[in-house]
Protein backbone atom coordinates (compact mmCIF):
# COMPACT_ATOMS: atom_id res chain seq x y z
CA UNK A 1 0.00 0.00 0.00
CA UNK A 2 2.69 2.52 0.81
CA UNK A 3 4.62 2.11 -2.75
CA UNK A 4 3.30 5.10 -4.73
CA UNK A 5 0.84 5.87 -2.25
CA UNK A 6 2.84 9.05 -0.86
CA UNK A 7 3.16 10.55 -5.00
CA UNK A 8 -0.85 9.78 -4.95
CA UNK A 9 -2.27 13.61 -3.77
CA UNK A 10 0.51 14.79 -6.64
CA UNK A 11 0.17 12.03 -9.17
CA UNK A 12 -3.53 11.05 -9.53
CA UNK A 13 -3.92 13.96 -11.86
CA UNK A 14 -1.55 13.27 -14.21
CA UNK A 15 -2.46 10.24 -16.93
CA UNK A 16 0.68 10.12 -18.22
CA UNK A 17 1.86 8.71 -14.82
CA UNK A 18 0.66 5.69 -13.07
CA UNK A 19 -0.89 7.90 -10.13
CA UNK A 20 -3.97 6.65 -9.52
CA UNK A 21 -4.50 3.83 -7.40
CA UNK A 22 -6.55 1.34 -9.78
CA UNK A 23 -8.87 0.19 -6.86
CA UNK A 24 -12.41 1.73 -8.19
CA UNK A 25 -13.40 -1.84 -10.60
CA UNK A 26 -12.19 -3.64 -7.17
CA UNK A 27 -14.08 -1.27 -4.83
CA UNK A 28 -17.53 -1.96 -7.23
CA UNK A 29 -16.90 -5.20 -7.44
CA UNK A 30 -16.73 -6.34 -4.00
CA UNK A 31 -13.07 -7.55 -4.39
CA UNK A 32 -11.41 -5.21 -1.49
CA UNK A 33 -13.64 -3.23 0.90
CA UNK A 34 -13.23 0.71 1.47
CA UNK A 35 -12.51 -0.16 5.05
CA UNK A 36 -9.43 -2.16 4.17
CA UNK A 37 -8.23 0.80 2.35
CA UNK A 38 -8.95 3.09 4.68
CA UNK A 39 -7.57 1.02 7.74
CA UNK A 40 -4.25 0.28 5.12
CA UNK A 41 -3.83 4.21 4.20
CA UNK A 42 -4.67 5.96 7.51
CA UNK A 43 -1.57 5.06 9.47
CA UNK A 44 0.48 6.42 6.63
CA UNK A 45 -0.65 9.98 6.88
CA UNK A 46 1.30 10.31 10.05
CA UNK A 47 4.64 10.20 8.17
CA UNK A 48 3.33 13.08 5.77
CA UNK A 49 2.63 16.63 5.97
CA UNK A 50 -0.63 17.30 7.02
CA UNK A 51 -3.06 18.34 4.07
CA UNK A 52 -0.64 17.53 1.48
CA UNK A 53 0.03 13.81 1.64
CA UNK A 54 -0.96 10.66 -0.79
CA UNK A 55 -2.59 8.78 1.74
CA UNK A 56 -4.32 11.70 2.90
CA UNK A 57 -6.05 12.65 -0.50
CA UNK A 58 -6.88 9.00 -0.80
CA UNK A 59 -9.14 9.10 2.27
CA UNK A 60 -10.45 12.16 0.67
CA UNK A 61 -12.13 10.21 -2.62
CA UNK A 62 -12.72 7.22 -0.72
CA UNK A 63 -14.98 9.99 1.55
CA UNK A 64 -16.24 11.08 -1.69
CA UNK A 65 -17.21 7.90 -3.29
CA UNK A 66 -19.64 7.10 0.77
CA UNK A 67 -20.98 10.49 -0.15
CA UNK A 68 -22.53 9.94 -3.25
CA UNK A 69 -23.49 6.18 -2.10
CA UNK A 70 -25.66 8.17 0.85
CA UNK A 71 -26.87 11.03 -1.69
CA UNK A 72 -28.05 8.24 -3.80
CA UNK A 73 -29.53 6.53 -1.37
CA UNK A 74 -31.56 10.06 0.48
CA UNK A 75 -32.37 11.17 -3.30
CA UNK A 76 -32.81 8.15 -5.64
CA UNK A 77 -34.35 10.37 -8.23
CA UNK A 78 -30.94 11.60 -8.77
CA UNK A 79 -30.61 8.53 -11.03
CA UNK A 80 -32.37 10.12 -13.90
CA UNK A 81 -33.29 14.05 -12.63
CA UNK A 82 -31.00 17.05 -11.85
CA UNK A 83 -30.38 17.03 -7.87
CA UNK A 84 -30.77 21.08 -8.77
CA UNK A 85 -34.14 21.48 -9.81
CA UNK A 86 -33.09 24.43 -11.46
CA UNK A 87 -31.67 22.82 -14.13
CA UNK A 88 -34.65 21.40 -14.73
CA UNK A 89 -34.67 25.10 -17.26
CA UNK A 90 -31.46 24.67 -18.70
CA UNK A 91 -31.24 24.35 -22.35
CA UNK A 92 -29.64 21.29 -23.28
CA UNK A 93 -29.21 20.70 -26.62
CA UNK A 94 -29.85 17.02 -28.65
CA UNK A 95 -27.02 17.09 -31.35
CA UNK A 96 -26.72 13.19 -32.03
CA UNK A 97 -23.63 14.32 -34.68
CA UNK A 98 -21.51 15.98 -31.53
CA UNK A 99 -22.74 12.81 -29.13
CA UNK A 100 -21.27 10.19 -31.41
CA UNK A 101 -18.18 11.79 -32.08
CA UNK A 102 -17.99 12.68 -28.33
CA UNK A 103 -18.17 8.81 -27.83
CA UNK A 104 -15.74 7.42 -30.47
CA UNK A 105 -13.14 9.81 -29.58
CA UNK A 106 -13.37 11.89 -32.70
CA UNK A 107 -14.24 15.31 -31.03
CA UNK A 108 -10.63 17.28 -32.28
CA UNK A 109 -9.35 17.72 -29.09
CA UNK A 110 -6.56 15.04 -28.53
CA UNK A 111 -7.24 15.09 -24.54
CA UNK A 112 -10.56 14.01 -24.62
CA UNK A 113 -10.15 11.71 -27.58
CA UNK A 114 -7.70 10.23 -25.93
CA UNK A 115 -9.77 9.29 -22.61
CA UNK A 116 -12.72 8.45 -24.97
CA UNK A 117 -10.91 5.93 -26.90
CA UNK A 118 -8.94 4.53 -23.62
CA UNK A 119 -12.31 3.97 -22.41
CA UNK A 120 -13.48 2.24 -25.38
CA UNK A 121 -10.22 0.40 -25.08
CA UNK A 122 -9.90 -0.70 -21.82
CA UNK A 123 -13.05 0.12 -19.92
CA UNK A 124 -11.30 2.63 -18.13
CA UNK A 125 -10.55 6.25 -17.94
CA UNK A 126 -8.51 8.27 -15.89
CA UNK A 127 -10.09 10.16 -13.17
CA UNK A 128 -8.67 13.19 -14.01
CA UNK A 129 -9.40 13.33 -17.71
CA UNK A 130 -13.19 11.56 -16.99
CA UNK A 131 -13.86 15.63 -15.72
CA UNK A 132 -12.69 17.08 -18.89
CA UNK A 133 -14.59 14.87 -21.25
CA UNK A 134 -17.36 15.09 -19.01
CA UNK A 135 -16.63 19.03 -18.67
CA UNK A 136 -16.86 18.91 -22.36
CA UNK A 137 -20.13 16.82 -23.12
CA UNK A 138 -22.13 19.02 -21.02
CA UNK A 139 -20.84 22.58 -21.47
CA UNK A 140 -18.21 22.63 -24.82
CA UNK A 141 -21.34 20.53 -26.55
CA UNK A 142 -24.30 21.63 -23.99
CA UNK A 143 -25.43 17.82 -24.32
CA UNK A 144 -27.16 16.65 -21.27
CA UNK A 145 -25.37 15.07 -18.37
CA UNK A 146 -27.75 12.20 -18.63
CA UNK A 147 -26.40 11.16 -22.20
CA UNK A 148 -22.88 11.15 -20.75
CA UNK A 149 -24.12 8.97 -17.49
CA UNK A 150 -25.39 6.25 -19.57
CA UNK A 151 -22.17 5.94 -21.93
CA UNK A 152 -19.98 5.52 -19.03
CA UNK A 153 -22.67 3.42 -17.76
CA UNK A 154 -22.41 0.86 -20.17
CA UNK A 155 -18.59 1.19 -20.61
CA UNK A 156 -16.48 1.25 -17.47
CA UNK A 157 -15.59 -1.99 -15.96
CA UNK A 158 -15.84 0.24 -12.65
CA UNK A 159 -19.55 1.69 -13.55
CA UNK A 160 -20.60 2.37 -9.89
CA UNK A 161 -25.06 3.78 -10.41
CA UNK A 162 -24.00 6.09 -7.27
CA UNK A 163 -20.60 7.36 -8.02
CA UNK A 164 -21.73 7.88 -11.77
CA UNK A 165 -25.10 9.80 -11.39
CA UNK A 166 -22.90 11.92 -8.80
CA UNK A 167 -20.06 12.73 -10.46
CA UNK A 168 -21.68 13.74 -13.77
CA UNK A 169 -23.99 15.86 -11.93
CA UNK A 170 -21.13 17.73 -10.16
CA UNK A 171 -19.43 18.22 -13.14
CA UNK A 172 -22.77 19.37 -15.27
CA UNK A 173 -23.06 21.59 -11.79
CA UNK A 174 -26.93 20.58 -11.32
CA UNK A 175 -25.87 18.03 -8.40
CA UNK A 176 -25.02 18.15 -4.44
CA UNK A 177 -21.76 20.21 -3.51
CA UNK A 178 -21.29 20.42 -7.69
CA UNK A 179 -18.76 22.21 -9.40
CA UNK A 180 -19.83 25.75 -10.20
CA UNK A 181 -21.45 25.62 -13.62
CA UNK A 182 -19.05 28.57 -14.90
CA UNK A 183 -16.38 26.19 -14.23
CA UNK A 184 -15.53 25.42 -17.77
CA UNK A 185 -12.29 22.90 -18.55
CA UNK A 186 -9.84 24.62 -20.97
CA UNK A 187 -8.80 21.41 -22.88
CA UNK A 188 -6.02 22.49 -24.02
CA UNK A 189 -4.83 23.86 -21.05
CA UNK A 190 -5.98 20.68 -19.12
CA UNK A 191 -3.85 18.72 -21.60
CA UNK A 192 -0.50 21.15 -20.89
CA UNK A 193 -1.06 21.10 -17.61
CA UNK A 194 -1.57 17.72 -16.78
CA UNK A 195 -0.01 15.76 -20.14
CA UNK A 196 2.76 18.01 -20.41
CA UNK A 197 4.82 15.54 -22.26
CA UNK A 198 2.32 14.70 -24.67
CA UNK A 199 2.75 10.87 -23.42
CA UNK A 200 -0.89 9.69 -22.71
CA UNK A 201 -2.17 11.68 -25.70
CA UNK A 202 0.22 9.69 -27.74
CA UNK A 203 -0.69 6.30 -26.43
CA UNK A 204 -4.11 6.64 -27.28
CA UNK A 205 -4.29 9.20 -30.67
CA UNK A 206 -1.45 7.50 -32.84
CA UNK A 207 -2.18 9.15 -35.59
CA UNK A 208 -0.85 13.09 -34.01
CA UNK A 209 2.04 11.13 -32.26
CA UNK A 210 4.64 13.16 -34.53
CA UNK A 211 3.71 16.39 -33.56
CA UNK A 212 5.95 18.63 -31.65
CA UNK A 213 4.57 18.82 -28.03
CA UNK A 214 3.85 22.79 -28.71
CA UNK A 215 1.15 21.61 -30.95
CA UNK A 216 0.20 18.47 -30.27
CA UNK A 217 -2.72 19.43 -28.02
CA UNK A 218 -3.84 21.88 -30.18
CA UNK A 219 -2.82 20.55 -33.52
CA UNK A 220 -4.98 22.67 -35.70
CA UNK A 221 -3.27 25.67 -35.17
CA UNK A 222 0.19 23.83 -36.26
CA UNK A 223 1.51 25.58 -39.06
CA UNK A 224 1.05 23.75 -42.59
CA UNK A 225 5.26 22.45 -42.35
CA UNK A 226 4.75 20.78 -39.04
CA UNK A 227 1.81 19.09 -40.04
CA UNK A 228 3.50 17.93 -42.92
CA UNK A 229 6.45 16.89 -41.24
CA UNK A 230 4.55 14.68 -38.73
CA UNK A 231 2.64 13.16 -41.59
CA UNK A 232 -0.83 14.95 -40.29
CA UNK A 233 -3.65 16.48 -42.37
CA UNK A 234 -6.52 17.66 -40.69
CA UNK A 235 -9.67 16.18 -42.01
CA UNK A 236 -8.22 13.11 -43.40
CA UNK A 237 -6.34 12.20 -40.56
CA UNK A 238 -7.51 13.65 -37.53
CA UNK A 239 -10.81 15.34 -37.30
CA UNK A 240 -10.22 19.94 -36.66
CA UNK A 241 -12.25 20.69 -33.56
CA UNK A 242 -16.49 20.16 -34.07
CA UNK A 243 -16.56 23.14 -31.76
CA UNK A 244 -14.26 26.26 -31.27
CA UNK A 245 -13.89 26.42 -27.32
CA UNK A 246 -14.19 29.73 -27.02
CA UNK A 247 -16.90 30.73 -28.73
CA UNK A 248 -18.86 27.04 -26.84
CA UNK A 249 -17.93 28.46 -23.44
CA UNK A 250 -19.30 32.07 -24.28
CA UNK A 251 -22.59 29.97 -25.96
CA UNK A 252 -22.48 27.34 -22.53
CA UNK A 253 -22.34 30.90 -19.65
CA UNK A 254 -25.72 32.77 -22.29
CA UNK A 255 -27.79 29.17 -21.27
CA UNK A 256 -26.72 29.44 -17.77
CA UNK A 257 -27.61 33.15 -17.16
CA UNK A 258 -31.07 31.72 -19.36
CA UNK A 259 -31.80 29.19 -17.06
CA UNK A 260 -30.96 31.90 -13.97
CA UNK A 261 -33.09 34.72 -15.29
CA UNK A 262 -35.67 32.86 -17.33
Amino acid sequence: MADGVERYGSDRDRPDLEGSSRLSPHLHWGEIGPHQVWRAAAPLIEAEAPGESGPEALLRELAWRDFSHHLLSDSPHMETDNWRPAFDRFPWRENARALAAWQEGRTGYPIVDAGMRELWHTGWMHNRVRMIAASFLTKDLLVHWRHGEAWFWDTLVDADLANNVANWQWVAGSGADAQPFFRIFNPVRQAEKFDPAGAYVRRWVPEIARLPDRWLHQPWEAPPNALSEAGVELGRDYPPPIVDHAAARHRALSAYETMRHP
